[in-house]
């Protein structure tokens, strides 16, 4: 899979999905689905342009949605799907203030667009004035994203993201179709947990506004384990987030690896401690409840 950061002058014939995609929810695996078997008919090149930042973090930070993915992890998905290039959209100032005819004008003659995949309330260009109509009617062919329903409701990132603030995991497994995971690389920490007795891998997230926070029963790399992602109160000083991952009977070296944290269990929330022995014994606690978990079965 090719992946552009900036828009080449000029491209093969494609077919070319527009969107965030956040989170690859059953409804952007359907569009991707239908984008791959359209190239494949018209032999073109499946293709997908995405957006970094969200456009809602770029206009409101103080208000964007919690992330679902990070671009690695978008990215990962995509090649995945068997899409052949995808196009990684700045959101700048210059971006957002493009006219739809600007927009358009990429489209057709840089990136060659056979056809256009968005959702039906897709909007482009400054002050949001191009829509799919606008689209149409300046002779693109236009699919718009398959809506994907489950028990009524429109499967989507928001719904996702509600289901996990929740604690619902079965009801985010079914919108994702597989768990929810974050993944990141595995970096020195401070080594606080080999001294209280439960050595965690560090990961370094990239993005800093995760879709939840607590402690859950999780698998790291399909081993079972329990981690913190949060703030840890009860140490001072330490406000930005963090998670941390305690493998069960691990002593391997993960240093430097590039891990999956599959989110499968809410245990609790975070809550601050009166001392470091406290924490020791609530940790010892959560260890137990999630090896109960694991006994008593779990979806993966």
């Amino acid at each position: 899979m090719q992946i552009f950061r900036h828009i080449p002058l000029s491209s093969a014939p494609a077919a070319i999905a527009i969107g965030n995609f956040d989170g690859m929810h059953l409804g952007h695996q359907a569009l991707l689905r239908q984008l791959i078997a359209y190239a494949q008919t018209y032999r073109i090149v499946p293709a997908v342009m995405t957006f970094e930042p969200h456009p809602r973090e770029f206009f409101v930070p103080q208000n964007a949605p919690a992330r679902l993915a990070s671009m690695r992890e978008k990215l990962e998905y995509f090649a995945e799907s068997g899409v052949q290039r995808v196009y990684v959209q700045r959101f700048s100032h210059a971006f957002a203030a493009q006219s739809p005819a600007t927009f358009m004008q990429v489209l057709r003659q840089q990136l060659n667009a056979n056809v256009v995949m968005v959702g039906e309330d897709f909007c482009f260009g400054a002050k949001r004035a191009g829509s799919v109509q606008t689209l149409i009617e300046h002779g693109f062919n236009v699919i718009p994203l398959p809506e994907v329903q489950l028990n009524g409701e429109r499967v989507s990132s928001t719904l996702v993201r509600d289901a996990l603030a929740a604690g619902e995991f079965a009801k985010a497994h079914t919108l994702l179709g597989r768990s929810y995971s974050i993944s990141g690389t595995v970096v020195h920490g401070a080594k606080l947990g080999r001294q209280l007795g439960f050595p965690t891998a560090n990961v370094h997230m990239r993005h800093e506004r995760p879709a939840l926070t607590g402690v859950y029963a999780v698998k790291l790399n399909g081993l079972p384990a329990v981690a913190n992602l949060g703030v840890r109160p009860t140490l001072e000083g330490i406000p930005k987030l963090k998670l941390e991952v305690h493998v069960f009977d691990f002593s391997g070296d993960l240093y430097g690896q590039h891990v999956h944290v599959q989110f499968l269990h809410k245990l609790r929330d975070e809550m601050k401690f009166n001392g470091l022995d406290a924490l020791k014994a609530q940790i010892a606690a959560d260890v137990e409840q999630a090896k109960y978990y694991f006994l008593s079965g779990t979806p993966e």
